[in-house]
């Protein structure tokens, strides 16, 4: 590296992140071309260390082969946190970087900030701000002590500027950009292809539904889970639904004794065959928050099987509907969603594409 130059490390370790860093290595790429300054490392912790959860992921994106690799692996939250920290101290300490860039809100996130800010790093975070007010779930904590220790935060909405400011952190070090994962969507927006057993199952446009669960309070409970599965069967009125599973939620289909036959199991599928799947289904129905934000901008209906939401403009501009976890809850929202009264939504303020150029931008200047 010139003398002018920075080092950033953009931290990536489970499979949200992976959506989120291919937009800002892109412009990174592209701003060194022309003669920026700023280079990066790419830290991949191993979080998420399943071929299918991450090495497709990095093909299909066109991100690059991990500079490092902490190979982490599993364990509970409290052993990866500790191999992340430690892994990731090691390589600070041999080769320090100027800045120490997070995405998102997994146990990588977390770890590596603080791992960052012992030894004197700056640290800024991607998707800073964000809040569902829930701390029976772990990404929130993640989230709480992540925004408290970083410097310079990255927002996605108002919303999240309001809760950062709410905590006192002035304005200066809150930068409203928009949302990295939807410059990855609408770079692949034509890219997207259909996984090999559409025919299989003989999926049409708009004729079936996207499932993903994997929530403990809707998947660790086998009764619950036995419960809201016989109830989206139902109430999706024998349409295919297409359950990508997760690996936390297939321990617990080994537990029942069987489910509906609507709902067809199948691997946990790579970027660009699932969102095929999610923009051409007829409705989705999840308890996760990113695929919140890619109905919204693709407009397809959303049902989230949550109480809560950290990404509430999903809901008051989007097409995201918070459902609860009552199954009970599923009849109505799809009754009014095959009578064809489902909202249309909107897409919000600077989910544009362009949200990791202005990352890399604002990072030029505060790095200078």
């Amino acid at each position: 590296m010139s003398t002018r130059s920075r080092l950033i490390d953009i931290i990536a370790g489970a499979r949200p992140n992976f959506m989120k860093v291919a937009p800002l290595i892109k412009a990174l790429q592209a701003r060194e071309a022309e003669g920026g300054p700023l280079r990066y490392r790419l830290v991949h912790t191993g979080q998420h260390y399943d071929p299918r959860m991450s090495g497709e992921f990095f093909a299909q994106l066109g991100i690059p082969e991990p500079d490092v690799n902490l190979e982490v692996g599993s364990g509970t939250q409290a052993e990866q946190a500790a191999g992340i920290m430690v892994g990731y101290e090691k390589l600070l300490l041999a080769a320090p970087s100027q800045l120490c860039l997070v995405v998102g809100d997994v146990t990588s996130t977390m770890a590596c900030a603080i791992a960052a800010q012992k030894l004197h790093v700056p640290v800024a975070h991607v998707e800073a701000g964000i809040r569902s007010g829930d701390w029976g779930m772990p990404e929130e904590i993640n989230r709480m002590v992540t925004d408290a220790i970083t410097n310079w935060f990255f927002t996605t909405s108002e919303v999240a500027n309001a809760n950062l400011r709410a905590a006192g952190i002035p304005d200066e070090r809150i930068f409203f950009v928009g949302n990295t994962m939807i410059d990855t969507l609408l770079a692949n927006i034509d890219r997207l292809r259909p996984p090999a057993f559409v025919d299989e199952l003989g999926l049409q446009a708009g004729g079936y539904f996207v499932l993903t669960l994997h929530r403990p309070s809707n998947v660790d409970t086998a009764g619950h889970f036995a419960n809201l599965l016989q109830a989206i069967a139902e109430a999706t009125r024998g349409l295919p639904v297409v359950f990508p599973v997760h690996p936390r939620t297939a321990k617990t289909l080994r537990e029942l004794d069987g489910f509906p036959p609507s709902i067809h199991l199948v691997d946990p599928q790579p970027y660009l065959e699932f969102n095929w799947l999610v923009k051409h289904a007829k409705g989705v129905i999840t308890d996760s928050g990113g695929v919140t934000e890619e109905t919204t901008v693709t407009g397809v209906p959303c049902m989230t099987l949550r109480t809560t939401t950290e990404r509430p403009e999903t809901v008051t501009i989007g097409t995201n509907e918070l459902l609860g976890t009552d199954p009970a809850a599923l009849k109505p929202a799809l009754d009014r969603l095959f009578a064809g009264e489902w909202k249309g939504g909107a897409i919000p303020e600077l989910w544009d594409g362009k949200t990791a150029p202005r990352i890399v931008a604002a990072l030029e200047k505060l790095l200078a």
